[in-house]
C-alpha cells in the first residue's frame, strides 16, 4: 500500500509518500480502504515531534478517515466486506489501508458521504463536548470563539447557535470574518483590534463572555482577562499559535474564573459513547442542522502541500486527503 510517513521530526518537507506493507489483519479487527482522510492541527504536532509517538520510524500521522471494509476478521459479525465506515481515533489514518479495532468503528449512514464523514468526525465530536461537557451552553451564554472561521470554529459556533447562546467570533481578516459570520457568528472581531476590551463590552458594560474557547494557546492570557468575573470560563483546547503563558492559580481564584483543558480522547472512553456521540452528529448533519465547510483536497501524496497549506492560515474549513 502507499502512505504518507516521515522519519523524523521537522517542517513539511519530512512528509514522504512511499510504499509500506500493508497492516497485518488481527482479530477484533477490520482491514479499512481509506476514501477520504481528516488532516487536523494535531497532524502537525505531531510531525513537529510536540506529541508523544509509539513505535518507531516511519511514522504515519492521521486518526481520521471515512472509506470502506476491505476485510474483516473471523470473529468480527458486526460489519462486512462492502460496509462503509470512518473513524475518528485510530492511529496510521495517512494511507490507503488502516487496521481498525471493531471498537473503534463507526457505521456511515447511507446519505452521507465519506468526504463528509471524514470531515465532521473530529472537528464535529470536539464541537460537541466543547459545548455540552467542558462547558454546558445553555440558551442566553455569550461565548468567545478563537479561529471562528476554522474548521472547529465553524461547528463550534453552529453548536452553539443550536443551543441558544451568542457567539463573538474571532479572526486574522475580513475574509475570515465573512467565513464565521456564514457559520452564524453574532459578532466577529479582529485579532488586530483591541477585541478584548470589545468583548467585555459587548454587553453594554464592562462584563466579559460567559465562556471563551481558546484554541490558540498563546492568547490565554487575553482570552480569561475577557471571560466575565464570578462565573467566566476559559476552555484551552488547542495551541496553534503557541503553548500558552504559565497561569497564576491566585489569579483565577481573586476573579472567581476557570480555566479548563479540553481534549477528545477523554470523552471516547467506551465503544457505546464513541457510537452515541457519532449518531448525535451524523443526525444533526442529515437533519440539516450541521454544516460542514471543506476548505481544500489534496491527493495523499501531496501530503506536504497539505501540511503547509494548513500552517499558512489561509484554510477557513477542513482540509482533506484523497489517497
Amino acid at each position: 500500500m502507499h502512505a504518507l510517513c516521515f522519519d523524523e521530526f521537522g517542517d513539511a518537507e519530512v512528509l514522504r509518500y512511499d510504499v509500506m506493507p500493508a497492516p497485518a489483519l488481527r482479530p477484533g479487527h477490520i482491514l479499512l480502504r481509506t476514501e477520504a482522510i481528516g488532516l487536523n492541527f494535531a497532524d502537525v504536532y505531531r510531525r513537529n515531534g510536540n506529541y508523544h509517538l509509539v513505535g518507531k520510524p516511519p511514522y504515519i500521522l492521521g486518526y481520521e478517515a471515512a472509506g470502506v471494509v476491505e476485510t474483516v476478521a473471523d470473529d468480527v459479525t458486526t460489519l462486512r466486506v462492502g460496509d462503509r465506515v470512518a473513524v475518528a481515533d485510530v492511529p496510521h489514518a495517512n494511507a490507503e489501508l488502516m487496521l481498525v479495532p471493531i471498537t473503534h468503528a463507526l457505521p456511515v449512514p447511507h446519505d452521507i458521504t465519506s468526504k463528509q464523514a471524514a470531515a465532521v468526525l473530529l472537528q464535529g465530536l470536539t464541537a460537541q463536548y466543547l459545548s455540552s461537557d467542558s462547558y454546558r451552553v445553555q440558551p442566553g451564554t455569550l461565548a468567545v470563539v478563537h479561529a471562528a472561521a476554522g474548521g472547529v470554529g465553524q461547528l463550534l459556533t453552529q453548536f452553539i447557535k443550536a443551543l441558544g447562546g451568542t457567539v463573538i467570533g474571532l479572526t486574522s481578516s475580513e475574509a475570515k470574518a465573512a467565513v464565521a459570520r456564514a457559520a452564524g457568528a453574532d459578532e466577529v472581531l479582529l485579532y488586530s483590534q483591541d477585541w478584548v476590551s470589545a468583548v467585555r463590552e459587548y454587553r453594554n458594560q464592562p462584563t466579559g463572555a460567559d465562556v471563551v474557547y481558546d484554541s490558540v494557546g498563546s492568547t490565554v492570557p487575553d482570552s480569561l482577562r475577557a471571560a466575565r468575573s464570578a462565573g467566566g470560563a476559559v476552555v484551552f483546547y488547542g495551541m496553534a499559535g503557541g503553548d500558552p503563558a504559565p497561569v497564576d492559580p491566585r489569579m483565577l481564584m481573586d476573579e472567581s474564573k476557570t480555566l479548563t483543558g479540553g481534549d477528545l480522547w477523554s470523552y471516547l472512553t467506551t465503544p457505546a459513547e464513541r457510537q452515541r456521540r457519532a449518531t448525535a452528529l451524523f443526525e444533526l448533519m442529515r437533519q440539516g442542522k450541521l454544516r460542514v465547510d471543506i476548505s481544500a483536497t489534496f491527493a495523499l501524496a501531496d501530503g506536504a502541500a497539505a501540511h503547509r497549506y494548513l500552517e499558512s492560515r489561509q484554510s477557513t474549513g477542513k482540509v482533506l486527503l484523497i489517497p
